[in-house]
């Protein structure tokens, strides 16, 4: 018996150490991808592209007036379906995004109308609006440094506005990450497309930016590789974590209605500052980390994170993450949580959360029924982190550990547009992820 206990406690031990220097690793491996990249961005030569400090302070400046955000979506919500002649819940729904544009019978001649139907923080993100329409034909990625016309890697690093649209259904499977450069939209709508089984989209020191209606999955690690940014620029490439979609140090983004799952690490991650985004009307499936929206509990420049998650589904065979939130401003409202195995919001570094008109359906596990979990923090610290819920539905014994004093002015900034009753999030959720829309229009 003592040899065998002799044993296990030597077998502890190395499992203990192996646990600590793999964690070492993976934070080196994720400063050296912050010097490499900062380093990239100070050598690009862009016309739209950003010098470090130029985005730093873009960033801190995305949101300039949180309060007014609200109401300010609102009135173009007013105004958009006004324009149209159309009723505000016209279609049936009562999902802003949606109303605003699959209510056009034509939506397919008019597809760049999309980019005044954001809300919430990202909502300033017009993508490739002001661009020509780029139809992607050709679905390989041989050269991920001279990649041929008509890809979509050729489309989304050129340096001019572009809305990037597909010929056909296509699955795209990238040999290294998507690297995008400013001022993109990539549309599916009326097609079916993948990007699949290979390396997936990173968003570094860019703005503005809509990723609409693709499925994104199975993505994996690639690297040590070289890569082009820009028609002008390419660089070395060290490993990526295998993120479906990365979100560094970049603002005006907006993610919608894709339908994302098994990636190698998060499906959505925003961190390094990136701030003003939007990541509404998709549905996760199948993953264990789901989003990640801050880099770490030292990092305190993503204070200034703003982030709006609306009108998603998180569905089967998720764990955790959706999100875990550090330092900034989380709008969590009106999504639809029918799965999770340890819990469905968590968070450190004292970010402020704002759950509103949620359903939270909790799973069978009696010791997974609270939607939130304070990550390695004693109750004697977060206990004044500014978390609330207001107007959420507990189901199956779900329950929200509230904390703060509630400041006004901390909500203010983690408010981004009205909540609906969390009894109309079945209705509003009901199109999450990728829409089956038809080339002549109807979706």
């Amino acid at each position: 018996m003592a040899v065998f206990l002799r044993s296990f406690s030597l077998y502890f031990v190395l499992l203990l150490l192996f646990v600590t220097v793999m964690a070492g690793v993976k934070e080196a491996v994720s400063d050296a991808r912050i010097k490499e990249a900062e380093q990239l961005q100070r050598s690009k030569n862009s016309s739209i592209g950003w010098r470090l400090d130029e985005v730093e302070e873009r960033n801190e400046h995305a949101v300039d007036n949180p309060e007014e955000v609200a109401s300010m979506v609102e009135m173009s919500i007013r105004n958009s379906t006004e324009r149209r002649n159309l009723g505000y819940l016209s279609c049936g729904t009562g999902n802003p995004i949606d109303d605003c544009w699959r209510c056009d019978p034509q939506w397919n001649l008019h597809r760049k109308r999309l980019a005044d139907c954001g809300i919430g923080f990202g909502r300033n993100a017009i993508g490739g609006r002001d661009g020509p329409l780029y139809v992607v034909t050709d679905p390989s990625d041989d050269d991920p440094v001279n990649p041929r016309p008509g890809t979509l890697r050729h489309a989304v690093i050129q340096d001019t506005p572009l809305w990037i649209v597909f010929k056909r259904d296509m699955v795209i499977t990238l040999k290294q990450e998507l690297l995008m450069n400013s001022f993109k939209t990539i549309d599916g709508r009326g097609s079916n497309v993948h990007i699949a089984n290979g390396a997936c989209i990173t968003i570094q020191f860019v703005t503005n930016i809509i990723i609409h209606g693709l499925h994104i999955h199975d993505c994996k690690p690639t690297g040590n590789a070289m890569v082009r940014s820009s028609p002008t620029h390419f660089g070395w490439r060290t490993m990526a974590d295998g993120d479906a979609v990365s979100i560094f140090g970049s603002s005006h983004i907006w993610v919608d209605h894709n339908s994302l799952s098994h990636a190698a690490d998060g499906l959505v991650d925003a961190v390094i500052g990136s701030t003003a985004i939007t990541i509404s009307n998709n549905h996760f499936a199948h993953h264990n980390e789901v989003m990640l929206l801050g880099h770490s509990d030292s990092y305190t420049k993503d204070k200034d994170m703003q982030v709006t998650i609306a009108y998603n589904h998180f569905g089967a065979g998720l764990i955790q993450r959706m999100p875990r939130c550090r330092h900034g401003y989380f709008h969590v409202v009106n999504n639809d949580y029918t799965h999770w195995e340890m819990y469905a919001i968590g968070g450190s570094a004292n970010p402020t959360i704002n759950s509103q008109g949620n359903r939270y359906l909790a799973p069978t596990d009696p010791f997974a029924k609270e939607v939130t979990k304070r990550v390695d923090t004693d109750a004697g610290v977060w206990k004044g982190w500014n978390w609330r819920s207001e107007g959420d539905q507990m189901l199956n014994g779900a329950y929200f550990t509230p904390s703060g004093a509630g400041a006004s002015a901390s909500y203010a900034r983690a408010s981004s547009l009205g909540a609906k009753s969390s009894s109309m999030v079945a209705s509003m959720t009901s199109g999450a992820g990728v829409l089956t829309c038809r080339r002549s229009g109807q979706c």
